[in-house]
């Protein structure tokens, strides 16, 4: 009989992708949910309150209006979105890790956008002739309508992994290390029958 490993992460990410790989996910949605939240607001007083959009700053915006404006802030947040996005990919398999890759490659452009903005803003060169910083996309569409379609695409494949992990193939469940399913971990090693 012959021991076949079993891939399972180590290091660091095992805390991410091991036995605590559902808490973080939770947390991790969480956060993305109360950021969806924010640009649902803002799009909100914008459409149906028709605010003026400077005056649109979603809810912690109105108490806070240097939050809608700072740059740092937004690629921050964009920053943390894809270090969260490849430190959790390893616990995911099969086609919920295919999702959550899908996600992690948008959520790559979408930073790069924001990298895009803050060196605009921090040099004070704009570029294309524009007054205000301004990314690739916002030259084709308005920065918030810009930002809920990122967020969507975002999300969307995000939700479609997470729900998928949650139901995993027999394959995909022998392989998953945490416990997001509801089953434990197999063993680090599975026993097979040498041909």
């Amino acid at each position: 009989m012959a021991q076949t490993a079993v891939s399972r992460p180590r290091g660091p990410l095992a805390w991410f992708n091991g036995n605590h790989h559902r808490a973080a996910l939770n947390l991790f949605l969480l956060v993305v949910v109360a950021h969806w939240a924010e640009h649902l607001v803002q799009a909100y007083q914008i459409w149906v309150l028709g605010s003026p959009r400077p005056q649109a700053r979603g809810v912690l915006g109105q108490f806070y209006p240097w939050l809608v404006t700072s740059e740092w802030l937004h690629y921050g947040y964009a920053i943390v979105m894809l270090v969260l996005l490849f430190l959790l990919r390893p616990g995911f398999t099969g086609r919920s890790r295919t999702w959550w890759t899908v996600a992690l490659a948008i959520q790559f452009w979408h930073h790069i956008e924001h990298l895009l903005l803050l060196v605009q803003a921090q040099t004070g060169s704009v570029l294309w002739g524009k007054a205000m910083p301004t990314s690739v996309l916002q030259l084709v569409f308005p920065r918030v309508e810009l930002h809920l379609f990122y967020n969507s695409i975002v999300f969307v494949p995000m939700v479609i992994a997470m729900y998928l992990h949650l139901r995993p193939s027999p394959h995909e469940a022998e392989a998953m290390a945490c416990t997001c399913a509801g089953r434990p971990p197999k063993a680090r090693t599975l026993a097979t029958h040498a041909a």
